[in-house]
């Protein structure tokens, strides 16, 4: 998958579940995300790999999101399908995000402090953003911010990490024995 493409993708995707969820919508998240899914995974090299990383990181991620709505610090106006779990519609900005990591944010492979700061960066950026469009409010401000940075400055290099391990876009290499081998088999057969 194209860089470019997987960016777009991720923005479209991020910006359809957020203003769908704002707009008392918040069904658009998941179809946008099984659709973003469905086509990030058609062009893995191993989609299985890549299924299993999308899968962890939506656990954690909806973990992580659970336990900061169960602060109060957050609130969601929709999109609740259990009390004390995280909105539906913030799994699948999950899913979204996380189909990120072995294309346009491979760059951050190996640079674990770097990871860090993106995310306690990026990470707050992005929830007080989709407060700003009305998908949630913040009930104490300052304290969900805080640990959204403390939060995603976490969780960031341990998905890098991961992303590093699970990477669905990597070619396997064959042990030299084996290409040597099928080589000659080729040359000569």
């Amino acid at each position: 998958m194209n860089v470019f493409a997987n960016i777009l993708v991720f923005q479209a995707g991020w910006f359809t579940t957020v203003l769908g969820a704002a707009n008392g919508m918040p069904l658009l998240g998941p179809a946008v995300a099984l659709a973003a899914l469905t086509l990030h995974l058609r062009f893995a090299q191993r989609p299985a790999v890549e299924l299993r990383l999308v899968l962890t990181a939506l656990g954690l991620g909806l973990a992580a999101d659970s336990l900061l709505l169960s602060t109060g610090w957050i609130a969601y106006p929709n999109g609740l399908w259990v009390p004390g779990i995280a909105p539906y519609w913030i799994a699948s900005l999950w899913v979204l995000f996380t189909c990120t990591l072995n294309v346009s944010m491979r760059w951050l492979k190996g640079r674990y402090w770097l990871a860090a700061a993106f995310g306690a960066i990026g990470g707050p950026l992005s929830y007080l953003a989709g407060g700003r469009l009305g998908a949630m409010t913040f009930t104490e401000p300052v304290a969900a911010m805080i640990a959204l940075a403390v939060g995603w400055g976490l969780v960031m290099p341990f998905l890098v990490w991961l992303a590093s391990r699970l990477d669905g876009f990597q070619q396997v290499q064959r042990p030299d024995y084996i290409q040597k081998e099928w080589g000659r088999a080729d040359t000569h057969g």
